[in-house]
């Protein structure tokens, strides 16, 4: 059965959302994304595991869970226009399925809603210098 969401597939592309796009971790993955240049009418998502998660039995279980979770949450949540890109992490494994589908949820909002500058407002507290303490 064909993917419901297209897919990154180029080193290329995955490296330009990780370098323009915005990011949040939760404990079970993290979301990067991206707006694309241009009218461009369809989003697409990236999945990636590194070593550091297991063997590449464990990766790959990892990556099935990632497209899982996205194949439900991408189509309804997901903007248009955006590129998306999933990194498994340890706990891609350990989490329930659930909450799993959660940590997409929250990451969607968080990157979609948070405003540039870090989210730093007029009431955030400023920096402490070394040298002054």
């Amino acid at each position: 059965m064909p993917p419901t969401v297209p897919r990154l597939k180029r080193r290329a592309e995955f490296l330009k959302v990780a370098r323009q796009g915005r990011k949040w971790a939760a404990p079970g993955l993290v979301l990067q994304a991206m707006s694309r240049d241009g009218d461009a009418p369809d989003m697409r998502a990236g999945f990636t595991v590194s070593r550091k998660v297991g063997n590449a039995v464990a990766r790959n279980r990892a990556r099935r869970r990632l497209k899982a979770a996205a194949e439900q949450i991408l189509p309804d949540w997901g903007k248009p226009g955006r590129d998306y890109v999933l990194i498994g992490r340890q706990g891609t494994l350990t989490r329930t399925f659930p909450d799993l589908v959660g940590d997409l949820k929250t990451a969607l909002d968080r990157v979609e809603t948070r405003r540039k500058g870090g989210g730093k407002g007029k009431d955030a507290r400023p920096r402490r210098n070394n040298a002054e303490a």
